[in-house]
């Protein structure tokens, strides 16, 4: 099956005046026209090819390489709007068509624009829509606590700045947790830091200390994490005691939490450290 909007490596199988015609594996054909044919090929090589459809609607394959792909998101320009809807550069000769109603603001010639590109079960056309949330889905989870992500930087709110979350998933980075410039349509690696109610995701663009420190500070983390943010332990208690607690040294108990107070992970008190 020949994959619309995608790329596609199909078999040369015959040469005609308008170009090469190429082949999937069962026997699907489309036309690879003169422009891009290659300078030297023989029938039966294989060609890696983008397909979609022409201006009269009829599937071609070409070597141009567009800025998305059909199920993907990317920030594209607006090159013009008409009584139909916007008309986006996309690397092809054929510009994307994103319909009014699927237009979060209305675009503007010249603006750039987040869009995710689909196939319109309806029409058989690709086409973009800048109301990327309605793609993303939280109902079930792809990641997990602390997982490494790609995410891109979506729109601005109050809280924050909203994000897409390895292409599946809705996020956010809290205002707080933002210590450089962000612009739509950036793509960036980020880490899953918290898991709210209803699947909601905390992303955070540093890497979240305790993950990437010494074991016996990611121990303490973790006794941390399961009594309530708080052990009754400092560098005054019984040595016996905190290998009983942990199974450590005093010393590399010394050592860790001298870490984790340095990161602001914890905070040390008379009775004990406390998780902040």
């Amino acid at each position: 099956m020949i994959k619309l909007g995608d790329y596609n490596t199909l078999d040369i199988i015959r040469e005609t005046e308008q170009g090469l015609y190429l082949s999937d594996a069962d026997g699907n054909e489309v036309l690879l026209p003169n422009r891009y044919v290659p300078e030297t090929y023989k029938i039966w090589d294989p060609l890696e090819v983008f397909v979609y459809l022409d201006n009269e609607e009829r599937e071609v394959a070409v070597t141009d390489k567009p800025y998305v792909t059909v199920n993907n998101f990317a920030l594209l320009r607006c090159n013009q709007v008409t009584r139909h809807g916007a008309f986006l550069d996309w690397g092809m000769l054929k510009e994307l068509f994103c319909p009014f109603k699927e237009q979060a603001f209305k675009m503007k010639e010249g603006g750039w624009y987040l869009v995710y590109c689909y196939l319109d079960e309806e029409t058989n056309r690709l086409v973009a829509s800048s109301k990327t949330n309605r793609f993303l889905d939280n109902s079930t989870l792809t990641v997990a606590l602390y997982d490494e992500v790609d995410i891109i930087i979506s729109h601005p709110s109050e809280l924050g700045m909203n994000v897409i979350v390895n292409k599946k998933h809705h996020g956010l980075i809290y205002k707080d947790q933002i210590f450089q410039e962000l612009s739509i349509g950036d793509e960036l690696k980020g880490i899953v830091k918290k898991i709210r109610h209803n699947n909601k995701l905390d992303i955070t663009l540093q890497k979240i200390g305790y993950r990437n420190i010494e074991p016996n500070a990611e121990k303490i983390m973790k006794s941390l994490e399961d009594n309530n943010g708080f052990l009754p332990l400092t560098d005054k208690s019984d040595p016996e005691h905190i290998k009983e607690e942990l199974e450590m040294s005093k010393k590399s108990f010394k050592k860790a939490i001298g870490s984790l107070y340095k990161q602001r992970l914890i905070t040390i008190e008379s009775d004990g450290i406390r998780l902040v």
